[in-house]
């Protein structure tokens, strides 16, 4: 199949993949670790010690199994089967469903997210941007749809969770079958090996992190009291501040175990995980204010899905999440304001517009935030790990311990424990300017690997051309030379002077050719003043100062070599009996050498007129040169008053 069919396709069954996690967050929901871990054991009446193990065991193995994405959704759509219709449940009871979306939700949210990495690492980021938000969106949309405490009430809602699930499964079966077929739709980056170290690492990370609740489920009140060093009934007549401990705990264990992942992984996690932290209390409160709204309320969680995804999938998801973000904040502080700091207000009130329009936007930011980030993490492979149980884990502890943050004073608060609508909106401003940095960042980050990309090219294509003309060099110019020294040098005179030029450039052709233009003992000084004294004779006068000018090497090979093609072009084009000066001066930052004529001199355009006809002499001799040292080459010249050609390198530091 052609690849940019194949990405529509593999998009649709990342769409399924969100429609299965709506259905099971509409029903007992889930996440990638045990929910007791932030609330203690107390909190726990589960019949089996094993429970708490089912998520964390179904995120470590999703991981691993990340490849196989396709077969991951399949799974985790037929775990949703028995949830949309109970009676396929011998004897179902509460604890029965809770299994279900327990080992559910980590299967269906990696299995969307390996394909928003695939998508992203095929070059589709638009889609792979619109995937992951979708995962995150349909998990909201799915609280906002009639949960197991309405279901009675609502006789509608199995009928809707039995579309959802059958239009997830026929949405994810076309890419199960081409996986089947052998089709190429594995997730990863197809340059590395499979169990290399960098592959490997989010996957390690993410199941560290899932596991980190663990350890804080099987610490009771008296174990916490006993380390804190306070009296247990302290914390047993405070169940929100034992509940914010272990919040912190687990935050703090997750946020550490999460720079393993990354410097990048890390701040991605931190800015979805900021997002949804901040959106958890504004939702619930609008959610209990539209308890009555029937569709409408849905409706409106849907709509902000669509709104995060389009801000999301497009090329300026940046702005545009920023600008959905900031958006969100504001309505958060006008309900903030409006209702003087009590929430109560807003969940009782009559009309329930207010409410509806903070679902929207506010689903729509935390959308909008997931999607705008997943970029910045698939080119590293860390998208399921960062986005799925770092980011998740983030969010179950954060959401416990966000209360305890108190930024505007004491206000009235009389629904439960949660975060104040203006701290929510503080957070959203905080998500909205950590998606901003990590943007720039990423930005920047692209554009210096395309320029170390480039680098590279250029250098192999170099390379290329050297061995490319290696050969015939070698088989002619280089043979010639070598006859030209070897029987210049018996003649005497002029002869032994040209087999010693023709030595040097031997030389220096075969440095070129062997990708090191720089003369032997490039590393020494020479005196510039010696070598361009040696340049005169009775048509050439050099004027330079007493004492020597001593430059590196190579510039004063390079700029020997402008001045004697300078002297060429003098007696070749100036005319019969021109003479030639060189001025050489010593300057503090660097050397100047002037040599001028009083040939005939030329017409200005002259030069570029050779250069667009190939006769690159001065263009290259001269002034390709002194450019590559850093230097300016400046060419005067008009018919009859001669040409005059100015030289000017710089020199390090004295």
């Amino acid at each position: 199949m052609h690849e940019r069919a194949l990405r529509w396709w593999i998009a649709l069954a990342g769409l399924g993949g969100g429609l299965l996690v709506a259905v099971v967050q509409s029903s007992h929901g889930g996440g990638f670790s045990p929910r007791l871990g932030v609330q203690g054991p107390d909190a726990y009446y589960g019949p089996d010690p094993y429970t708490p193990l089912i998520p964390t065991v179904a995120t470590v193995l999703a991981l691993c199994l990340l490849r196989w994405w396709p077969y991951l959704l399949t799974v985790g759509g037929l775990l949703c089967v028995p949830i949309a219709w109970p009676d396929l449940v011998p004897y179902p009871d509460t604890m029965t469903f809770y299994h279900l979306s327990s080992a559910a939700f980590p299967v269906l949210a990696i299995g969307a997210l390996g394909a928003a990495q695939r998508l992203l690492c095929t070059g589709a980021p638009g889609l792979g941007a619109a995937v992951a938000g979708l995962v995150i969106g349909f998990g909201l949309f799915g609280q906002a749809l009639p949960g197991t405490i309405y279901q009675f009430m609502d006789p509608a809602l199995p009928i809707w969770r039995g579309l959802l699930v059958v239009a997830g499964l026929a949405a994810v079966a076309p890419a199960t079958w081409w996986w089947r077929r052998g089709d190429p739709a594995a997730v990863g980056l197809p340059d590395e090996k499979a169990w290399s170290w960098k592959r490997l690492r989010p996957i390690v990370t993410g199941g560290l992190v899932a596991l980190v609740a663990l350890p804080f489920a099987m610490l009771s009140t008296e174990r916490l009291a006993d380390l804190l060093g306070v009296s247990w009934r302290t914390l047993a007549n405070s169940p929100n501040a034992r509940t914010a401990i272990l919040g912190g705990m687990t935050l703090a264990a997750a946020v550490v175990l999460a720079t393993l992942a990354g410097v990048w992984s890390l701040a991605g996690a931190l800015t979805a995980a900021t997002a949804q932290i901040a959106v958890s209390a504004p939702l619930a409160i609008a959610l209990l204010a539209t308890r009555d709204a029937g569709p409408a309320r849905w409706s409106a969680a849907l709509l902000g899905v669509a709104i995060g995804v389009a801000a999301a999938a497009t090329r300026w998801r940046v702005a545009a999440t920023v600008a959905l973000t900031v958006g969100a904040a504001t309505c958060l502080f006008i309900a903030f304001s409006g209702t003087s700091g009590d929430p109560q207000k807003l969940a009782g009130q009559y009309g329930a517009t207010p409410a509806l329009l903070m679902i929207v936007l506010v689903t729509g930011a935390a959308t909008a935030v997931a999607g705008a980030t997943a970029p910045v993490l698939a080119p590293r492979g860390s998208l399921p790990a960062v986005l799925g149980p770092i980011a998740g884990v983030l969010v179950v502890a954060g959401v416990k311990t966000a209360p305890v943050i108190d930024l505007g004073g004491a206000a009235p608060r009389s629904i439960g424990t949660t975060l104040r609508l203006d701290t929510a909106g503080i957070l959203l401003l905080v998500s909205a300017a950590a998606i901003g940095g990590l943007g720039i960042a990423h930005y920047l980050s692209e554009r210096w690997a395309e320029r170390k990309q480039a680098e590279l090219i250029r250098q192999e294509a170099a390379a290329a051309e050297r061995d490319r003309l290696a050969r015939p060099i070698h088989d002619g110019v280089l043979q010639v030379l070598a006859m030209v020294q070897r029987e210049g040098s018996e003649l005497g005179g002029a002869g032994a002077q040209l087999a010693a030029l023709a030595g040097e450039q031997e030389v220096a052709l075969r440095n070129l050719l062997s990708g090191n233009p720089a003369p032997p003992g490039a590393g020494a000084e020479a005196d510039l003043r010696a070598r361009l004294t040696g340049l005169s004779s009775p048509t050439v006068d050099v004027a330079a100062p007493v004492d020597p000018v001593m430059l590196p090497a190579v510039p004063a090979a390079e700029l020997v070599a402008a001045v004697q093609a300078a002297l060429d072009n003098v007696r070749q084009h100036a005319g019969p009996g021109a003479r030639a000066w060189i001025l050489l001066e010593d300057e503090d930052d660097g050397v100047r050498v002037t040599v001028r004529d009083d040939g005939a001199g030329f017409e200005p355009h002259r030069l570029r007129d050779a250069a667009l006809a190939g006769r690159l002499g001065v263009e290259q001799s001269i002034r390709g040169r002194i450019h590559d040292l850093g230097g300016t080459a400046t060419v005067k010249s008009r018919p009859g008053i001669g040409t005059e050609v100015e030289l000017w390198v710089p020199l390090p530091a004295r």
